[in-house]
């Protein structure tokens, strides 16, 4: 009885086995067939089509290599630059793996891959990450002219955005300075203007203070001569009544 169940499991697990079997054969075979559609219409330069033929690849073996770097390429060709990268960087950090599993080929694909990846770096203007990947793809193959090429204009790409950067951060300070300088004129102005307006309010007020008093004392000096009229006045007319008094 115990060795009928025994057998009855290995017949099961043998069973499960080559259903298993089966099934990744019927997944690799699909696989196969989308890469091999896509790589159809990327001929015809159909990158749309090409695109969704290798995404139906991915979704069957989201390990697929070749799928992942043919996107890629498809992408490119639409001008499709930050989804391009995304599947670069995804096999750049299976460079590992993929260098185990298959050495040779893998290698040159790999440096395809870097080489990809500083082409959209130079159409996105940033060239330190050309530089980068250029160089990761001659580490790759270092036989490969084009990367190298593409290296040195990259490299002088790169020097003459750092000088520029470099001028306007020089200008942006020399601006800066400028703009200090004129708020102290500025300011500098506005304090002269201010200690004018202020001495001249002083001139104004001491003016004003000047004709009160001079206003005051012609006044004054009016109702002193008015009084001396008037007592004048009255000792000549004192006077004379004493005169006629005596007359």
């Amino acid at each position: 009885m115990m060795n009928r169940l025994n057998t009855e499991r290995r017949i099961s697990a043998i069973l499960v086995a080559l259903l298993l079997c089966a099934g990744s054969v019927g997944a690799q075979k699909a696989e196969r067939k989308n890469v091999r559609d896509g790589n159809k219409q990327y001929r015809k330069d159909n990158y749309t089509e090409a695109e969704v033929a290798y995404r139906k690849s991915i979704e069957v073996n989201p390990r697929s290599a070749e799928g992942v770097y043919n996107l890629g390429n498809a992408l490119y060709r639409q001008e499709k630059y930050p989804e391009a990268a995304e599947q670069y960087q995804l096999l750049a950090g299976q460079g590992e793996r993929l260098m185990q599993e298959d050495p040779d080929n893998n290698a040159q694909r790999l440096a395809h891959v870097f080489h990809n990846l500083g082409n959209i770096g130079m159409k996105t203007q940033e060239y330190q990450k050309s530089v980068d990947a250029y160089k990761q793809s001659l580490r790759l193959n270092p036989i490969d002219d084009e990367t190298r090429y593409n290296l040195a204009l990259a490299q002088k790409l790169l020097k003459d955005q750092q000088q520029q950067e470099q001028n306007q951060d020089q200008n942006q300070d020399q601006d800066q300075q400028e703009q200090e300088q004129n708020q102290q004129e500025q300011n500098k102005d506005q304090q002269n203007e201010q200690k004018k307006t202020q001495e001249e309010q002083q001139q104004n007020e001491q003016m004003s203070r000047d004709n009160a008093q001079q206003i005051l004392d012609a006044f004054l000096q009016d109702e002193k001569d008015t009084q001396e009229k008037v007592k004048k006045a009255q000792m000549e007319k004192q006077q004379s009544r004493k005169r006629e008094k005596q007359w």
